[in-house]
């Protein structure tokens, strides 16, 4: 038989648990509710870490994520000590402090105390509710739970994200960043010590507003932690010297475009990881902002840097200013599709090297030529007669561009680019790639670009550019050989400087830069792409909305930008083109051009009927359409014969068919050669 004072252990043991087992019971019927931490706001950084831009959260407030590794020990340490030191010992309910509280309540015949843990605190944070006795033991509940499913450092790392700091502030990564401008991880011990003493009357103690507040609050933390031996006095002493912040940072905007597009990119992170230079995205957000004076007052710059080795993208401008509504700073410019003017030349002239046509010696006329109805002309309007190939791309002619371009086939140049995942649209209404391609009859996005001139860099082989580190490599694709991408590079690098640039002794002693400019039509958009050791850049300006900018051109706008960005760049001696052959394929034309000896290739692609616009009668009183005849001449056979882009016929030995249209209508009858040259015409069927 059990003594009394046996009888009464069970009792508390059978009491205890009974208790137990309706907390394990609750615990499972009512788990926590973590929504609250689940909205979280977006933390963007840059490659080393350091924050470049944050996004409010669903209740429009700064919750940054944090664990105990994001923060200085050192806050911890004052953490523990003033709010919760037997945390790492208790199951969210501290016994002892329940004790304490209880007797100082008594004794002072008011709530003087509250026994609440780190663990309780963050239950309330979780599920905030009015301060009541029963919330009280709702909050002990839930603590109880939360130790049963998270270890120490991971609710720590909850009160880290939660906690309250004023305004809209919530968690310490946030606080730390409007407050002092800098990471967790750097905090001092008096900033420290302001953290911990904020979230106990986050309104009352703002520094920028209560000064005094502050410092008291921050000053009692500090004492307490000499008082537990947290802390020696001689650096409690020196951080009651410090200030307390008078005013707030505003939070991290840097590289807004490229931040939302990595938000995009990676659904549901909290902290996205970027491959951006951030000291080199600053600088570069600087130039372009004083660049800005030099243009339209409603023009913008759109830059991209890379390297082309990893195809990681360095720093990324959409905009220089984007809440500047009145130069469309909002719209990204860098995904913009713009007419690219002769800035994709090379990529032309790329696959003429490859298929052997042309090299960089070969004399090549610069007259004026007509392709059907299309007569190209030089942005000076007039014409060199003949020169080599190579100074043909220095000075970027257009009449030989579209001559190679002639021989190249505009849908096989077209079609080798999309097969590298480059997007490349088409006017509307246009089927088919014609030569006007060659002088920008096309659009595409200056990320693309950068992507294509990375390629070039990269022995000819294009893949993807990428944002984040974490991001799978993309697939590459040749575009050219290696020798064709070395000769269009060391081409380049012979391009001469804009006008008034000279450069400065230690630029020289750099390894090249290779340069391709381009203007659109009206003066719509100027661009420059360069490649330099490991670094490709590419820059646009012009304005947003397509208005024309006279005389803002290629070469005098956006090339002088291009420079003065790889002047920020690190040296870097090391030049893809190093290894580039000299030699000359023996099967190599001399000479191409019109009315040149030597050129040894078929004559134009021509559709001779029907002509455009014209109207064919081939309805008959039964409904049923007639065959119409349908004829080329010249272009290399077998001919493909393509209706509205469907395919109807192709044609080995003869250049003309028999085809029967469906019905009565407007359609685009075109052919296409065997080396992807085509004409098109558009008629009436009726």
């Amino acid at each position: 038989m059990l003594r009394p004072r046996g009888r009464r252990l069970a009792l508390a043991l059978a009491a205890a648990a009974t208790l137990a087992g309706a907390a394990v019971a609750l615990d499972s019927a009512f788990p926590p509710d973590l929504s609250r931490l689940a909205d979280r706001s977006v933390m963007v950084t840059d490659r080393s870490g350091a924050p470049l831009r944050a996004f409010l959260n669903g209740a429009d407030s700064w919750r940054l994520p944090a664990t105990v590794e994001d923060v200085a020990p050192v806050y911890l340490d004052l953490l523990l000590a003033y709010e919760d030191k037997r945390f790492r010992d208790h199951m969210g309910v501290d016994p002892l402090a329940v004790l304490r509280a209880a007797g100082q309540n008594l004794t002072a015949g008011r709530v003087v105390s509250g026994a609440s843990t780190l663990t309780m605190q963050v239950a309330r944070l979780l599920e905030p509710k009015p301060r009541t006795l029963w919330a009280k033991l709702r909050e002990a509940r839930l603590a109880l739970a939360l130790e049963r499913r998270f270890d120490k450092d991971a609710i720590l790392g909850m009160y880290l994200t939660l906690a309250p700091f004023g305004g809209n502030l919530e968690g310490v990564r946030a606080a730390t960043s409007a407050l002092f401008g800098k990471r967790p991880a750097e905090l001092t011990v008096a900033e420290a010590a302001l953290l911990v003493a904020l979230p106990r009357s986050p309104t009352a103690l703002r520094p920028e507003r209560s000064p005094e507040r502050a410092r008291a609050a921050r000053d009692a933390v500090l004492d307490r932690a000499v008082a537990v031996g947290a802390l020696d006095a001689k650096a409690a002493a020196e951080a009651k010297a410090e200030p307390v912040p008078d005013r707030l940072f505003p939070m991290p905007a840097t590289a807004p475009h490229l931040a939302e597009r990595a938000r995009r990119e990676a659904p549901g992170q909290a902290v996205v990881r970027t491959t951006i230079d951030g000291p080199l995205q600053r600088a570069l957000e600087d130039l372009t902002r004083r660049s800005l004076a030099d243009l339209h007052d409603k023009a913008g710059i759109a830059v991209v840097v890379a390297d082309h080795r990893t195809r990681e993208v360095l720093a990324y401008i959409g905009a220089p200013d984007a809440l500047d509504h009145r130069r469309f700073g909002p719209i990204d410019m860098v995904e913009a599709r713009r007419s690219p003017g002769s800035a994709l030349k090379p990529f032309i002239y790329g696959l003429g090297f490859d298929d052997g046509v042309i090299h960089p010696e070969t004399l090549i006329a610069d007259v004026s030529t007509r392709f059907g109805d299309y007569a190209p002309r030089n942005f000076d309007r007039d014409f060199s007669g003949e020169l080599t190939v190579r100074e043909a791309l220095q000075r970027s002619l257009n009449v030989p561009a579209v001559l190679v371009l002639d021989k190249v086939g505009p849908v096989r140049f077209t079609e080798a680019l999309r097969r590298t995942g480059v997007r490349l649209a088409l006017p509307r209404g246009t089927a088919l790639p014609g030569l006007p391609v060659a002088l920008g009859g096309a659009s595409i996005s200056l990320w693309d670009m950068a992507a294509l001139y990375a390629g070039l860099a990269h022995e000819g082989r294009v893949a993807p550019l990428r944002i984040r580190p974490d991001a799978p490599p993309g697939e590459e694709h040749r575009l050219m050989e290696p020798e064709s991408a070395r000769r269009v590079l060391r081409i380049l690098e012979g391009a001469a400087l804009p006008p008034g640039m000279v450069q400065a002794a230690d630029v020289r002693r750099r390894a090249p830069v290779a340069v391709k400019t381009g203007t659109s039509y009206g003066f719509r958009d100027a661009w420059a792409f360069g490649v330099s050791g490991r670094h490709v850049v590419g820059v646009w300006t012009g304005r947003p909305d397509g208005t024309p900018s006279p005389d803002r051109y290629g070469r005098n706008t956006a090339a002088p930008l291009l420079h003065r960005v790889f002047d920020l760049l690190p040296s870097d001696p090391a030049g893809p083109v190093d290894r580039l052959a000299t030699g000359r394929p023996a099967a190599l034309l001399d000479r191409i051009g019109a009315g040149l000896p030597g050129l040894d290739v078929p004559e134009r692609l021509r559709l001779v009927f029907p002509a455009d616009g014209m109207a064919l009668e081939a309805m008959g009183g039964d409904g049923q359409a007639a065959p119409l005849p349908l004829e080329a001449s010249g272009g290399r056979r077998p001919l493909a014969w393509l209706v509205d882009g469907r395919r109807v016929a192709v044609s080995p030995v003869r250049r003309d068919i028999l085809w029967r249209p469906d019905g009565p209508g407007t359609v685009r009858i075109t052919v296409v050669d065997a080396d992807g040259r085509s004409d098109s015409a558009v008629v009436d069927v009726r």
